[in-house]
């Protein structure tokens, strides 16, 4: 399970309007019959209509000033093993994502409990995912995408008359290299843009910066994870515990659909991998036996191949973690490991 927490992207200056971001979340309507349309969803309704969206969202806006945001968009990405566990049913998952909301209510640290009903959101669910420069596919076919471009752009430069040369040859040197990449989908070379294959469902869920009262900013982008400050002479708890939102929601998943989470696919892990490597790989490495050989095949569906290296602390070596850990962290980053 991968879930992103974003704020208004308009830099410096978030006195702008929803509208933008709301229209960018209908690319996958465009074109489809009503029936066949997503609509936005909270924790009661279905079916609510866009403009609605945008207009609750921009009047939500009380007491925030022009360089703070007034919206957060969540992103919550189950990965296609947890997809075909559920399999891939609609229903389920904006069942989950009322949860998720639950959860993410309960994360704010304040001096009184803050439930989902104080939470303004809107969510949306999308069923396509497309490749991005960051995808391990995309970057493993990039030096054949260079070598493609320079011969189109020497093909192009014979046409205009600029250089001399074979186009006939030229092009043929091109079909063997789009044929060579590495990464195909459906005899294609895998390049930016291209539908990704599979289950790809994920939900987009729109949360405005102030409470449903607009009276009380709620922001899951506080610096603070749980501190106390004092305002106007009284001691007054904030922030926002991401660790337990992101523990709590992946928990959620596996209880309410009875999932059986692997090692390699835990926030845990996860974590464990960003702070302190060594102790991923030893604990990777001491799982029984069967659970080792699941994670490791996990793995090695997103293009890691771990070796056999001893269990034992002193024998691991550094270089070889550090790599491993590359090649994990960009695995991530994609998508190719849910977590």
């Amino acid at each position: 399970m991968y879930i992103a927490i974003t704020r208004q992207q308009l830099g410096n200056n978030f006195r702008g309007s929803v509208r933008d971001f709301v229209n960018y979340l209908e690319k996958e309507n465009e074109g489809k019959a009503p029936g066949e349309q997503e609509h936005y969803f909270n924790q009661e309704e279905n079916h609510i209509d866009v403009e609605r969206v945008i207009a609750e969202i921009d009047a939500n806006t009380a007491k925030l000033k022009k360089h703070e945001p007034k919206f957060y968009s969540l992103v919550v990405s189950p990965s296609q093993r947890e997809l075909e566990h559920i399999g891939n049913d609609p229903q389920k998952l904006r069942q989950y994502t009322r949860e998720v909301m639950k959860t993410y209510a309960a994360s704010f640290y304040r001096d009184r409990q803050v439930t989902v009903g104080d939470i303004r959101y809107f969510a949306k669910l999308e069923r396509e995912r497309t490749y991005s420069e960051k995808d391990r596919e995309v970057k493993e076919n990039q030096a054949f995408a260079s070598k493609i471009l320079e011969l189109q752009n020497r093909t192009r430069a014979i046409h205009e008359g600029r250089e001399q040369g074979d186009v006939a040859k030229l092009r043929e040197q091109i079909q063997a290299l789009e044929k060579e990449a590495p990464h195909q989908l459906q005899g294609k070379r895998i390049v930016p843009g291209m539908a990704k294959k599979g289950h790809q469902s994920h939900i987009h869920i729109i949360v405005s910066r102030m409470d449903a009262t607009n009276t009380h900013s709620l922001s899951p982008g506080s610096k603070f994870r749980t501190s106390e400050t004092i305002l106007h002479g009284v001691k007054v708890k904030q922030g926002f515990d991401r660790d337990k939102f992101y523990r709590a929601a992946e928990k959620t998943f596996d209880r309410q659909f009875g999932y059986r989470r692997n090692f390699v696919e835990t926030y845990h892990a996860r974590n464990l991998l960003d702070k302190d490597p060594k102790r991923f790989f030893t604990a990777l490495l001491g799982l029984p036996h069967n659970e080792r050989q699941a994670a490791k095949l996990l793995l090695f569906k997103a293009g890691i191949n771990i070796p056999n290296i001893p269990v034992n602390k002193a024998q691991l070596a550094y270089k070889a973690l550090m790599q491993l850990k590359r090649g994990i962290g960009k695995a991530l980053e994609s998508g190719s490991i849910g977590i």
